[in-house]
């Protein structure tokens, strides 16, 4: 459930509501008692991408052309 947080109190409290954030809780900013804005945490970075990773992994055979059918249905026929 939403902190619901007028924006008066959310300059006087700004410090406590981003460690609120921070952990988790979801505030909603409100103006004139209407909500206004949200203060959500940051979704986690992607994981880094390792060059070579599928090094000994992909062989030959997965460059084959694929077969007919198979082609078909993925072309949209």
């Amino acid at each position: 459930m939403a902190l619901i947080v007028n924006v008066h109190d959310a300059k006087t409290n700004f410090s406590r509501l981003l460690e609120q954030a921070h952990g988790g809780q979801e505030i909603v900013l409100a103006k004139a008692g209407k909500p206004y804005a949200r203060l959500v945490p940051l979704a986690p970075g992607a994981a880094a991408r390792l060059p070579g990773r599928l090094a000994g992994r992909i062989d030959a055979t997965f460059f084959e052309p694929l077969p007919d059918d198979e082609l078909k249905s993925w072309e949209g026929k």
